[in-house]
């Protein structure tokens, strides 16, 4: 807007983070921008790493009581990514990458038939179906055809006319075998628009991630996820700037030049730069910063998380290489300020822990239904063999950088993870910004502006003064 440079008013990203203080999300608050779109004009499509894209910019997090098939398989489903976590042997892992990669999208709505000589008269012929599925006889047992998006009858001004004069044919032919879940599965290569978006590789599979170490034995299990189909691989250390993680970066791009490979942890603009020179793809940022982590409280290292991100994208973005802000999300708010200072997506564990699709079962304590969750430095994951993940799987004593706990249950992400995304565009809309791009140029040129919250301040910003509040999300 007009005169809006000549307003000093807050305080720009590079001013803010060069004062010596180590800021988490709660620390720093944005200052709202200019509004001249509405919310559905955001798009909040992103890159994991150089070569691997998704829809939304949610990663789940390789821990063992996160990420399994089930997990991966939702969050592909949703347009994000599942890394499937290394606290198993090699053949348990890459059978849960070969699991996820045989899913089919999942169509949670009722099947509908028609055939092409009949008519749709009503809207209520879809049942709340954003599609009908055309076969031959009008029923699950005929030859597939083709579909009718509810969007297409919408415009028709003879709702009359027969199926036949305006269905989507199916370019896709499969056995009379394969369900209708199946079939909605495949349609969704050619990115149906009432499918969405989900994350797919070149072959129409779930795009899949999976973690690893940085020891010589991880070079097999790296060759037997690279067979199971891999998309990715993360490069599993707490502090990820050594000669290890450097040697398997510099291994993993010449013995497999195709295949994308993130590494970290760092939380400085030195550590990511000495992975960048090592060929790597992408960066994941934080150190202490999850809620069962006690790398910080033990070893007296790590940053903020809201001071690591922007530090870290700062430099990565110079080489183009993506972020993710691993740790410290608890709300939509947080991934709303990791975006925007940089980060291209956010790396979930507790947040997505205690969800249906998190492994592990429920049980009851103190009347709440409730999922293990533990952090992989914990010594409860350290005697599975994350103990190399903080290079002490030589040490004669473990030392823990994590606890075990339990998360209530949040019900299934294909449902809280879409209603999230939402806030988080109401959130880049506040901001002015239609893309992370955009919030990114924002930030760096210094029109978004930002200030710390005092104690008091984040008080305020939360629910406050009530003798008693119920809180839905959705």
């Amino acid at each position: 807007m007009d005169g809006a440079s000549l307003i000093d008013d807050g305080f720009p990203a590079t001013r803010l983070f060069n004062q010596g203080y180590s800021y988490t999300y709660d620390d720093v608050i944005f200052l709202p921008h200019y509004i001249d779109f509405p919310t559905e004009a955001v798009s909040l499509s992103t890159k994991l790493s150089r070569r691997v894209a998704l829809a939304i910019p949610c990663v789940s997090s390789p821990m063992d009581t996160v990420t399994g098939s089930s997990m991966a398989t939702a969050m592909a489903s949703l347009g994000g990514i599942g890394i499937v976590h290394y606290n198993s042997p090699t053949i348990d892992q890459a059978s849960l990458i070969l699991r996820t990669k045989s899913h089919k999208i999942p169509f949670t709505h009722e099947i509908v038939f028609k055939s092409p000589s009949d008519s749709i008269l009503s809207a209520d012929d879809f049942c709340s179906a954003p599609c009908i599925f055309v076969t031959d006889a009008g029923s699950e047992s005929s030859k597939f055809l083709g579909f009718v998006k509810k969007s297409d009858w919408d415009k028709l001004d003879d709702k009359e006319v027969r199926v036949s004069e305006y269905m989507t044919m199916s370019s896709t032919t499969l056995p009379s075998s394969y369900s209708f879940e199946d079939v909605a599965g495949y349609l969704a290569k050619d990115r149906a628009e009432f499918l969405g978006l989900p994350s797919l590789a070149p072959d129409g599979s779930f795009l899949v991630g999976a973690a690893m170490g940085t020891r010589d034995s991880d070079k097999m299990r790296l060759e037997h996820l690279v067979k199971a189909g891999v998309n990715v691989v993360v490069l599993d250390s707490s502090q990820g700037n050594s000669i290890y993680q450097i040697e398997m970066i510099k291994h993993v791009k010449n013995n497999y030049p195709e295949l994308d490979v993130i590494g970290g942890n760092v939380v400085t603009a030195y550590q990511a730069q000495n992975l960048i020179q090592a060929g790597v793809d992408g960066l994941r940022v934080g150190m202490g910063s999850g809620s069962i982590c006690t790398t910080q409280e033990v070893c007296a290292v790590g940053r903020g998380q809201a001071t690591a991100v922007y530090k870290v994208a700062s430099i990565a973005a110079e080489s183009s290489v993506p972020v993710i802000a691993d740790g410290g999300i608890s709300n939509s708010g947080h991934i709303v300020k990791a975006l925007a200072l940089g980060a291209s997506t956010v790396m979930m564990g507790g947040f997505l822990a205690g969800s249906n699709e998190a492994p592990g079962t429920y049980e009851y304590q103190g009347g709440w239904r409730v999922k293990k969750y533990r952090g992989m430095g914990s010594l409860e994951a350290m005697t599975k063999g994350s103990d190399a993940r903080y290079l002490g799987d030589t040490a004669k004593l473990k030392i823990a950088q994590g606890v075990v706990g339990a998360v209530a249950d949040k019900g299934s992400v294909l449902k809280f993870i879409p209603y999230t995304m939402q806030a988080v565009k109401q959130g880049f809309q506040d901001l002015g910004a239609t893309s992370l791009q955009s919030a990114n140029d924002l930030l760096r040129s210094g029109v978004l502006r930002l200030e710390v919250r005092t104690g008091a301040a984040q008080v305020e910003g939360g629910i406050h003064g009530l003798v008693s509040y119920e809180k839905k999300s959705f």
